[in-house]
């Protein structure tokens, strides 16, 4: 799962080689870090929501608070992972800009905003668009600053919406394909889902359009000339896209056929954005070999 979090630095270091500018490892490796243990947090800190609202006591019996029995021990951890999490991130925008460190907090505003109460958004639907902002613009605009040079004041907006757009689309399938095997479980806790608002197959009628507008925003780059051939390379992530497609096209009443449905989104997630990384690094390589 910790895909989703790493990919937006990876992306940013990708681009920048595509752009022929240096990227700093000790930078990219302490932001590799403070992103898995954020996301730590966001996920331990689910479980413990989760926990108290109910949700979580049939359908999702890999929660940690379900596994342990111990609520307080799970909290620990994932305040742990936040400080431990925000301190390496604070390090990190110390040796480039303070603007990494605003960004990474509102990612973390609203990673708590989906999950925590009073607001509870991921309860009213609104999980979706929120986790799309959070890993793409957001995070994506922290790793291109991050790996950047020291002393920069304005964000890259367009580059990190161009470049987190299609990755962070594919997250949020991620998260989308999570609800189809507890519609039951979260309708009688009052978790409003958009599968359970659309109903499974509805719902599942979606799932294409997510794949086709993640690549489509990573292809049209290339097809405008801005980015090169061999970011194309994000195509490697449709065989898994496309056994989504079907298991949730045959399957979408049955929730134990695809409990692991979300994993063949974050399967799509991880190869497309690590496609799509790759590719933008080697497009000055093959530039250079004449393959262009």
């Amino acid at each position: 799962m910790y895909a989703v979090a790493v990919m937006p630095v990876l992306l940013a270091a990708g681009w920048r080689l595509s752009q022929g500018q240096p990227v700093r490892p000790d930078q990219l490796l302490l932001f590799l870090l403070a992103a898995v243990l954020l996301l730590a947090w966001e996920n331990l800190a689910n479980d413990v929501f989760d926990a108290d609202t109910g949700v979580d006591q049939e359908g999702k019996p890999h929660s940690l608070v379900n596994l342990t029995g111990r609520r307080d021990r799970v909290a620990l951890a994932a305040h742990g992972s936040l400080l431990l999490g925000l301190a390496l991130m604070a390090l990190v925008a110390l040796r480039s800009t303070p603007l990494v460190l605003v960004l990474v907090l509102a990612c973390c505003g609203i990673g708590y905003a989906y999950q925590g109460p009073p607001l509870r958004l991921g309860y009213r639907g609104l999980g979706e668009p929120l986790c799309w902002l959070a890993f793409g613009p957001l995070a994506t605009a922290a790793g291109l600053l991050a790996l950047g040079p020291q002393g920069v004041t304005t964000v890259p907006w367009p580059t990190a919406i161009a470049l987190g757009g299609g990755p962070a689309l594919a997250t949020t399938l991620v998260l989308f394909c999570s609800h189809f095997h507890q519609v039951a479980e979260d309708a009688a806790h009052g978790k409003r889902s958009p599968v359970v608002r659309l109903g499974t197959e509805r719902a599942a009628d979606l799932v294409p359009w997510f794949v086709a507008g993640s690549l489509a925003f990573q292809w049209a780059p290339v097809l405008l000339g801005q980015w090169p051939l061999t970011a194309l390379l994000s195509v490697v992530g449709l065989p898994p896209a496309q056994s989504l497609i079907r298991l949730l096209r045959e399957h979408h009443r049955e929730p134990e056929r695809i409990a692991g449905s979300k994993f063949l989104a974050l399967r799509f997630q991880s190869l497309s954005g690590l496609g799509l990384a790759a590719g933008l690094a080697l497009g000055p390589l093959v530039g250079a070999a004449g393959i262009r």
